[in-house]
């Protein structure tokens, strides 16, 4: 039964992330988009730049921020490049990786760039 409810739960950590973009302007283009290297939970696109969001809920900042390992990472940018295919100017289009975390309390902390080296 937990994994019902942590999927429900991730489920609406997303919803509440994306309710929150939406209402700072940007556009949705994919929820849990998925290609053949796995799944992205939000792409985004303000002004001309494409943001791909990968949602972590859990008790706290701390926890969600020390789930996302670097297999997922790995896989996160192996499905953006994919995903970029799908757009006009392919890899060439300005992108961006944020990490959204979600606590327990519903509160959002947006890593933005978080992937940037």
């Amino acid at each position: 039964m937990s994994g019902i409810v942590s999927y429900l739960a991730g489920k609406a950590a997303e919803l509440q992330v994306l309710r929150a973009y939406v209402d700072h302007g940007h556009r949705v283009v994919a929820q849990r988009w998925r290609g053949p290297a796995g799944e992205i939970d939000l792409v985004l696109e303000k002004d001309g730049e494409v943001i791909f969001v990968e949602v972590k809920k859990s008790r706290s900042f701390a926890r969600a921020a020390e789930s996302l390992s670097q297999r997922q990472i790995a896989r996160l940018l192996r499905s953006a490049e994919h995903c970029l295919g799908t757009f006009p100017k392919g890899a060439a289009t300005p992108m961006r990786f944020d990490v959204a975390l979600v606590d327990d309390m519903g509160r959002i902390d947006v890593i933005p760039n978080a992937l940037a080296a």
